[in-house]
């Protein structure tokens, strides 16, 4: 992923296989792997951490590689249609802890100037992105306010 805020290169990462369809070797059936997904999310763990999970420890021991291979649907799109998405996308809250962490980091090092700037670039990309899911994934009226993202982290 090329860097927003340098004049760096991306990394690059390894490619998932090209498939497109799950392995014999995890035959786990559609339901459980759905119901196994909403009791991880009802547990309060992130769409990636559940994909990890199933990855790991599987359903009823046996892993399943890919749950969108293996229903159809993708992780977000389970918990969708079970009312047990979380408020805000995965990216938006972690980019929001973020800058929770830097904004009480910079309340005790006020001359941590390169922190500085990663708060402003952290919450430059909260911006960004609150705008394209701004009306789909959030609230209309969403505006980013450093309280606004305190209140929410201390909420949970």
């Amino acid at each position: 992923m090329a860097r927003m805020h340098t004049r760096r290169r991306g990394s690059s990462g390894s490619d998932k296989p090209a498939t497109d369809e799950n392995p014999e070797w995890s035959d786990v059936d559609a339901e459980d792997i759905e119901s196994r997904v909403v009791e991880l999310a009802e547990q309060g763990h992130d769409p990636s951490v559940i994909g990890l999970k199933l990855r790991d420890e599987g359903v009823k021991g046996v892993p399943v590689p890919d749950v969108k291979l293996a229903t159809g649907k993708k992780v977000t799109e389970i918990l969708e249609e079970n009312d047990a998405e979380p408020e805000f996308p995965e990216d938006l809250y972690n980019l929001m802890a973020q800058a929770v962490r830097l904004r009480e980091h910079m309340g005790e090092n006020g001359q941590d100037h390169q922190n500085k700037r990663a708060l402003q670039n952290t919450e430059s990309k909260i911006r960004r992105l609150a705008d394209y899911y701004r009306g789909d994934e959030i609230d209309e009226e969403f505006t980013y306010t450093h309280e606004y993202a305190a209140e929410l982290l201390d909420d949970e």
